[in-house]
């Protein structure tokens, strides 16, 4: 009876996850594919259903031919939706990169500090979690204006004449996403630093490894998996951001979070909308797929 009872508890414990997926990521993804299969009309809401499921599975299918992937042409007929996307994926990469390139030495620095402070250096870092994201957000507009902040600061050091112009430019979009997802990049990297064997840097050391060498031949390499989550952690959400780019990037800034709520909500032309976001969920499937082939090799090296 044990066994039995603990057989179904992991299979409860299981289904569980797979259940509230099912519920609120594939039904909803249905729904964006299912209008993204229709045509716009004048009417609430804007488009003509092609099918619905209140024609039961007869209607259903007889409407299967009906199908039509005029949207999905649409969007490589126009050059704004491809570069929305191109533009998209850019920024996200450099955004990740800079990201990366702060987030590492804290969570070194993390990992080396003495056992007795690493909670509360944990908990600095999740700190910004506690404002609402939005307010984080406008607070750098009072920053990076021109006569925020910053400018107020650089003039009175002297170091500038005339006020910088970043609001309004792709440079204030890395500052809002970098500051925003930095503790998604430092959290996976200090639990993958933090595991590792200090003895092992001590054997790499005595061998003749300098402390830099040592770095790139020991520590970085067992830093991977940490390096890759973190990654993965901040691109796909920063692809489809829409509230950076919106508030600190200004009108020049073209990206597809962007362009999807401009047709929502300003064209109203709902089946182009949801053609463009089941084409950026694809796209994100990509690096989730690499981020999954990448842990599953990080196990079969650790067996």
């Amino acid at each position: 009876m044990g066994k039995l009872a603990s057989g179904l508890y992991n299979r409860l414990v299981i289904t569980i996850p797979y259940a509230w997926l099912l519920l609120f990521f594939l039904a909803p993804f249905f729904i964006v594919f299912r209008i993204s299969l229709s045509t716009t009309a004048i009417a609430m809401p804007p488009y003509e259903p092609v099918f619905s499921l209140a024609d039961g599975w007869a209607g259903l299918w007889s409407k299967i031919g009906e199908l039509s992937l005029d949207n999905y042409t649409y969007l490589t007929e126009d050059s704004l939706y491809i570069n929305a996307y191109i533009s998209s994926v850019v920024i996200a990469g450099i955004s990740t990169f800079l990201t990366l390139l702060i987030a590492y030495p804290i969570a070194y620095g993390m990992a080396q500090a003495p056992r007795t402070i690493r909670p509360t250096l944990v908990m600095l870092v999740i700190l910004p979690f506690w404002t609402s994201f939005l307010i984080r957000v406008y607070s750098w507009i009072a920053i990076l204006k021109p006569e925020g902040l910053l400018n107020q600061l650089l003039q009175s050091l002297h170091i500038i004449d005339s006020p910088l112009i970043i609001l309004n430019t792709n440079t204030a979009v890395y500052i809002g996403i970098v500051y925003s997802y930095l503790p998604f990049m430092v959290l996976p990297l200090y639990s993958a630093l933090e595991k590792m064997d200090g003895t092992l840097i001590e054997a790499a050391q005595d061998l003749g490894c300098t402390p830099i060498r040592a770095f790139w031949r020991v520590t970085f390499p067992l830093s991977i998996p940490g390096v890759v989550a973190g990654c993965m952690l901040v691109f796909i959400p920063a692809v489809g951001e829409f509230v950076i780019p919106d508030l600190l990037g200004g009108s020049q800034t073209l990206m597809i979070g962007k362009t999807l709520w401009n047709e929502f909500n300003a064209n109203r032309d709902w089946p182009v909308s949801s053609a463009v976001a089941t084409i950026l969920l694809m796209i994100l499937v990509i690096p989730i797929v690499f981020f999954q082939n990448a842990q599953a090799k990080a196990e079969e090296r650790g067996k």
